[in-house]
């Protein structure tokens, strides 16, 4: 006896073949294909989803007739009925960053093991057009959004959308008072290990580049750099703090600033690779060779940091674990399950490298100063 059929799929975007290549007015259902292949309308529903509930052999059955019957699986119609889309926003402010590219890759890996489709957004830190990505996301039924949030978001947005039952994780920064669960490293504590090691080198005027300080990374990497100093007991309104800047070309742009200041730094921590990489260009096109002359700290540990001249210290940031551990919250809010506890910071890792040796002495540094630069 046949297995009862369940109500008919909404109908799809092609129909049914007849002969001479016409098409009949009905379109082609979900009930249709259960009937000619003798098997429940379910079954084809979640052979066409690709569930493993479906024996291999029956679902390569099903789709090899649902193609060549030129029918196509209605995805917003499904979403209707099961109120899932298996699709998965993520808003972050700079896909440029290639330390945002390995979060992708551990979010995309972790989600699609359980069909969930990612979609990207870059809102570069502006707070509407966020507010607009995310409104876009919500008409189309997303199952969740995993946020980087922009600088100037406020806690009543975020709250806002848990409250209407969109599951929500932050990443890499916190919305203070935010009722989400939030994934990010300890960045005060990547911050004090960095400057740390170069004290231990022997620095004592380590200028900081970079950072949005609005923004709890900004902020914390900050908060990281005065700590250390102030730890060491070393004058933290006497150090060059240059904010805001955030991509390769500041970090070009700031060596200028760098190295008119008086005392000139020995030292320079970096607010992430990118403003690193900026650094070690302009630095040398200026006569200053970063890794002898001066020593550059960067953090994130992105790619290719290790194999640049001279190979970049910097401060490991676990994107890997990050993705993943955000991945798994967002699929345990899907299903309804207990998030549990919010976990705590990820403690990041400092990995030393030749861009930070000790300070040069002073006759060094004067013979290391071309004989066409004037000499102060």
């Amino acid at each position: 006896m046949k297995t009862p059929k369940g109500p008919p799929d909404a109908p799809a975007s092609a129909s049914d073949r007849k002969p001479g290549g016409r098409h009949s007015a009905r379109r082609l259902t979900l009930g249709d294909m259960a009937e000619a292949l003798d098997v429940s309308t379910a079954t084809v529903s979640l052979a066409l989803r690709d569930s493993p509930l479906v024996a291999p052999a029956t679902r390569e059955r099903i789709k090899a007739h649902a193609l060549d019957a030129g029918y196509v699986y209605n995805r917003s119609a499904a979403a209707l009925r099961t109120a899932r889309s298996n699709m998965i926003g993520v808003a972050v402010h700079d896909i440029l960053n290639p330390y945002f590219a390995e979060v992708f890759r551990a979010l995309e890996d972790e989600l699609g093991r359980e069909n969930q489709v990612v979609l990207i957004c870059n809102h570069r830190d502006d707070v509407d057009r966020q507010t607009r990505f995310i409104d876009t996301l919500m008409q189309h039924r997303v199952d969740g959004l995993v946020i980087c949030a922009s600088v100037g978001t406020r806690v009543e947005a975020i709250n806002g959308l848990a409250d209407s039952g969109i599951p929500v994780t932050l990443i890499c920064r916190d919305v203070p008072g935010a009722r989400v669960p939030v994934v990010r490293s300890d960045d005060v504590a990547g911050a004090r290990m960095v400057v740390s090691h170069l004290i231990a080198q022997g620095h004592r005027q380590i200028a900081m580049i970079g950072g949005r300080r609005q923004s709890s990374s900004g902020h914390d990497r900050n908060l990281g750099w005065k700590l250390a100093l102030q730890d060491a007991g070393i004058d933290v309104t006497a150090q060059l703090d240059i904010p805001e800047l955030m991509t390769t070309a500041d970090g070009r742009d700031a060596v200028g600033q760098l190295l008119s200041a008086r005392p000139r730094p020995t030292a320079v921590f970096a607010f992430n690779d990118l403003i690193a990489h900026g650094l070690l260009s302009a630095l040398r096109r200026a006569g200053v060779e970063p890794g002898r002359d001066i020593a550059v700290a960067g953090y994130d540990d992105t790619d290719g940091a290790a194999s640049r001249t001279p190979a970049l210290t910097s401060v490991w940031n676990k994107p890997d674990e990050i993705g993943k551990i955000a991945a798994a919250l967002m699929l345990r809010q899907i299903s309804g399950a207990p998030v549990g506890p919010v976990p705590a910071p990820i403690l990041p890792e400092l990995r030393v490298r030749e861009s930070t040796p000790p300070p040069r002495s002073e006759s060094d540094a004067r013979a290391s100063i071309p004989a066409s630069s004037p000499q102060h």
